[in-house]
């Protein structure tokens, strides 16, 4: 399952900083799409969540399903990102305070990966920071909604670990 797999993929920096990562949402919710892709996009949203929180804190992963939508949410208690560097972080190679280079690691892309997931899915993704507060990032994914197939349409679903295009489950 998606979040399964993102939460296994924090879990090793987590542990080393004593960070509690955790689920608190509705299960069984199915997107659309590539689940390498989205499993890669969630997955570093929970690593920057970890990298960016102090000792001891926690980092909450949810999925609420929203209309058509489904809701992914990645909220932490770190540091904060600057209002006026919010509409930047999402482009490639940008960092906040590239002097923390050293100590969270990274390349600065994974937020522009992050971003380039969800359009390529018909999702977005969301922001909201506070500075010494923490920041809380939603990846918003088109979901299968039951109810009557439409005519022609048979949408791409499937588990995370089964083959590349053909979809993940929350």
């Amino acid at each position: 399952m998606l979040v399964e797999r993102s939460l296994d993929v924090g879990a090793i920096g987590a542990a080393a900083k004593g960070i509690e990562v955790t689920y608190d949402g509705q299960r069984g919710h199915r997107v659309l799409g590539d689940g390498e892709q989205l499993a890669l996009a969630l997955s570093n949203l929970v690593a920057n969540a970890v990298a960016y929180s102090p000792a001891g804190s926690r980092v909450v992963v949810s999925a609420q399903p929203a209309d058509t939508m489904l809701d992914l949410n990645v909220t932490d208690q770190g540091i904060g990102i600057p209002a006026a560097e919010i509409d930047r972080i999402f482009e490639r190679f940008y960092r906040v305070d590239p002097s923390r280079r050293r100590s969270t690691g990274g390349t600065g892309l994974g937020l522009s990966i992050v971003k380039h997931v969800a359009a390529s899915h018909g999702g977005e993704v969301l922001v909201w920071s506070a500075e010494g507060q923490g920041s809380s990032f939603t990846l918003r994914l088109p979901r299968v909604v039951s109810g009557p197939a439409q005519p022609g349409s048979t949408p791409a679903v499937a588990r995370a670990s089964e083959p590349a295009g053909s979809g993940a489950s929350a």
